[in-house]
């Protein structure tokens, strides 16, 4: 059985959609740009929120306003990330579980570093290790194994007996990169047909599933 989990964070163990969405919002209509739907937000979402606020404002990084619409809206995530944020069904169940059969579990994030390992500590005191978005150099955000390898380190663990669980393309390709096993989710922002097409071949449809996988 897998003795160590590397999670992905939003999709994963947390529904942040709202707040994420609400923040991109946020941002744009104080600097007079139109709004998105959350259906919007849920196709940009996934590849680090520099790349969300580039999907989002118009013409994206060559937007003139585009640098204060990104501040404005890292200013708005960190005071609001925890407003409708929860863990899915589920998830903290899973993580006692695995945390008493002895599992190590670690998350990685393309979210900004403080909101990851704030919103951890918050819901999942069973996480010991969570990388977000790094600042060190030379350490790449997904789908680049840097951060995995980072939390593999600092668990003082290697690859054997490992797995990565997440809920999109970027983190199926992030588990193909790292060299680890991935399963892929079915109740986040992405499904089935989408996952499959990015390469997918193992899914879990609810959070108990992977305290039985193998």
């Amino acid at each position: 059985m897998y003795k160590v989990f590397i999670f992905d964070l939003d999709g994963t163990l947390l529904d942040t959609l709202q707040d994420l969405a609400n923040a991109v919002n946020y941002a744009l209509r104080q600097h007079g740009m139109p709004e998105h739907s959350i259906d919007d937000v849920r196709r940009f979402v996934g590849n680090g929120v520099r790349l969300l606020m580039e999907r989002a404002v118009p013409d994206g990084a060559g937007n003139p306003q585009f640098e204060a619409a990104f501040a404005t809206f890292r200013q708005y995530y960190m005071e609001h990330s925890l407003d409708t944020t929860r863990p899915y069904d589920g998830i903290p169940e899973l993580l006692r579980a695995l945390k008493h059969r002895g599992c190590r579990l670690a998350v990685v994030s393309n979210k900004m570093m403080a909101a990851t390992q704030e919103l951890c500590v918050h819901f999942f005191p069973e996480i010991e290790v969570a990388i977000g978005e790094h600042e060190a150099e030379g350490i790449r955000k997904k789908p680049a194994p840097d951060t995995v390898c980072e939390a593999l380190r600092q668990l003082g663990c290697d690859k054997q007996g490992a797995v990565y669980v997440g809920d999109s393309d970027v983190d199926i390709m992030t588990a193909r990169n790292s060299g680890l096993p991935c399963i892929s989710v079915l109740w986040g922002f992405r499904d089935r047909q989408f996952l499959t097409a990015h390469g997918a071949t193992t899914f879990v449809s609810h959070p108990s599933e992977l305290n039985l996988s193998p």
